[in-house]
């Protein structure tokens, strides 16, 4: 055999053993870890009696602070089991139509205004706000606010600026 063919065969097999070097690792043992040894019997005291789940901030979808004696935060579906009332009110583009809501003096009602309280903002999700003497909202028989399509709050406010109608409201502060 010529000697560029024996060299050839001999780089092969150096290759070969060099590739079949190169396999994975055999896998290693995990380390043993041993459970602490308990000695006494844990101290049972008894757990507070939960009636319902917490609400989580991120579940709560309108809520009540500022003035009040006691602020209040609810969930979608919390607002909607409130008692509800359908109001008739002309929309942006000047046409009537019927909005189902929650009275807001019902939620003002359960977050009890401080007496020095005179005037409400409510905020919407994207930021916007618009603020309200309390006395004239406390005064409005049919101001709600409305449960919208896609889920969230709009106030409707009948015979009130357009300016009051806010869209996606999360918030009613008081001040």
């Amino acid at each position: 055999m010529s000697r560029s063919i024996k060299l050839f065969l001999v780089l092969g097999m150096v290759l070969s053993l060099v590739l079949s070097a190169c396999g994975t690792a055999a896998p290693t043992a995990a380390p043993v870890v041993e459970a602490p040894v308990v000695t006494e019997a844990p101290v049972v005291t008894e757990a507070p009696v939960v009636t319902e789940a917490p609400v989580v901030s991120a579940d709560i979808a309108l809520k009540v602070t500022g003035a009040v004696a006691a602020e209040q935060a609810w969930t979608e579906a919390e607002v909607k089991a409130m008692t509800t009332l359908d109001v008739e009110a002309t929309n942006s583009k000047g046409e009537k139509d019927t909005y189902t809501g929650v009275l807001i003096s019902d939620l003002l009602a359960l977050a009890q205004p401080n007496s020095d309280a005179t005037t409400v903002v409510f905020v919407a999700d994207d930021g916007y706000t618009a603020e309200i003497s309390l006395a004239e909202l406390t005064a409005c028989t049919n101001c709600i606010v409305s449960f919208r399509n896609n889920g969230g709050f709009s106030t409707v406010l009948p015979g009130l600026p357009g300016s009051l109608q806010v869209k996606g409201v999360v918030e009613i502060q008081v001040k």
